[in-house]
């Protein structure tokens, strides 16, 4: 499988006692594919996956894999601490139908780069499906490492990256180590520099609510190859991703972000709060700025 485009980890839209709210869900779904993204990912950290029950985490994969209905590619996130609970959450995903595998590094346990490498293929074993890695240190503490990268590569399920370091060395060394797993920015702040160094995908958060801008820079970059128009674009898009970044507001932002679009997201799950009053028109002016921005730039309108 080839990870090609703009990839939203949906978020999960509660009701105010923190119940699914399936109909936003829909919405939510709906608006995406609509606006051209080019693949869903459920059970995302995006989609607050480590504040649900199992049983949620299995519900959630049916539900989406009947809205979506082959439409894009559906990527299920197996994230967990426990290899056997992550093999569960894969064997779920392939039969509600997932065309791919979302594998990070099990949190909290801190392990090694031959342990990553052993979990992330359990999860291969039980689904044989096309994986995309997620790396991201910053949750899980440690890299996938070289280690983990040379055994991983010899299984062609592993066609892909999502590489959440920030880290600009390991961008360096995956585009050139590692070009048989495919790159797909992590980092939004980096997106052209991912771009540049070859990667043709980005799972991005804020497509959620901002799906256009998002395509746009992936157009401009990936299908266009025209960087100028791309660092513009970029430049419009990154006082959003310094507000998305502070003060771990990181969920609350996109939630409120898709409520503006007029598809009530509802709360996070605690232990986060809700965006306060300054947050949110902080936001809403940031998005504004973005679009009006954005829109001159390509000549579109929202």
């Amino acid at each position: 499988m080839h990870f090609e485009g703009i990839y939203t980890p949906l978020v999960t839209p509660y009701h105010a006692n923190f119940s699914l709210n399936e109909a936003a869900l829909a919405e939510t779904v709906e608006h995406l594919i609509s606006a051209g993204v080019h693949g869903l990912v459920v059970a995302g950290s995006t989609g607050e996956y480590y504040a649900q029950s199992p049983e949620e985490r299995l519900e959630m994969m049916r539900i989406c894999a009947g809205l979506i209905k082959g439409r894009v590619p559906m990527v299920v996130g197996t994230g967990a601490i426990r290899t056997e609970d992550s093999v569960l959450y894969a064997e779920a995903a392939k039969a509600a139908g997932a065309d791919a595998l979302l594998v990070a590094t099990p949190p909290y346990a801190y392990p090694t780069g031959r342990e990553i490498a052993l979990h992330a293929l359990a999860v291969d074993r039980a689904a044989n499906l096309p994986v995309m890695l997620y790396n991201y240190p910053g949750r899980m503490s440690v890299n996938m490492d070289e280690e983990c990268l040379d055994r991983l590569g010899r299984s062609p399920n592993f066609c892909g990256i999502k590489e959440s370091s920030g880290d600009i060395n390991r961008l360096h060394m995956l585009a050139r180590d590692y070009p048989h797993i495919r790159l797909s920015c992590g980092m939004d702040d980096q997106a052209l520099e991912f771009f540049a160094w070859g990667a043709r995908s980005w799972v991005c958060a804020g497509s959620n609510f901002a799906p256009e801008a998002h395509i746009a820079l992936y157009e401009a970059c990936v299908l266009e190859g025209d960087f100028t128009k791309g660092r513009a674009i970029m430049s419009a898009m990154l006082p959003l991703m310094r507000v998305l970044e502070q003060g771990g507001k990181f969920v609350q932002s996109i939630k409120y972000g898709l409520t503006l679009r007029g598809i009530e997201a509802g709360p996070p799950r605690k232990p986060l709060q809700p965006l306060n009053k300054d947050d949110k028109r902080e936001l809403a002016e940031v998005i504004r700025t973005m679009n009006t921005a954005i829109s001159n730039i390509t000549g579109a309108t929202r």
